[in-house]
């Protein structure tokens, strides 16, 4: 079994109304990943993503460009305990 991993991330710049969090959607579940990606009300996107160490580093990597039109000037990654809570990856409001 390949090593599991969890991060909360934290998205900055232009990545609301740019399809950021469908965009993150998409790209976590053709990784195989689980959990949530939302707009936060100070114009940051965060998530929080679990599953194989390396498909995750994959989408860490990703949004440090994120979609065509997103403009993204830093990403805050916090590794956490693993957990195994999620089923899939959803676009909370």
């Amino acid at each position: 079994m390949a090593r599991q991993r969890r991060v909360r991330l934290e998205i900055y710049g232009k990545v609301q109304g740019v399809f950021y969090r469908a965009s993150t959607r998409e790209k976590a579940r053709s990784l195989g990943l689980s959990g949530w990606v939302r707009n936060r009300r100070d114009g940051s996107v965060e998530a929080v993503v679990e599953g194989a160490t390396q498909d995750v580093d994959a989408l860490v990597e990703w949004t440090h460009s994120g979609p065509p039109h997103a403009r993204v000037d830093r990403v805050e990654v916090t590794r956490q305990d693993y957990v195994g809570e999620f089923s899939g990856f959803e676009v909370r409001r």
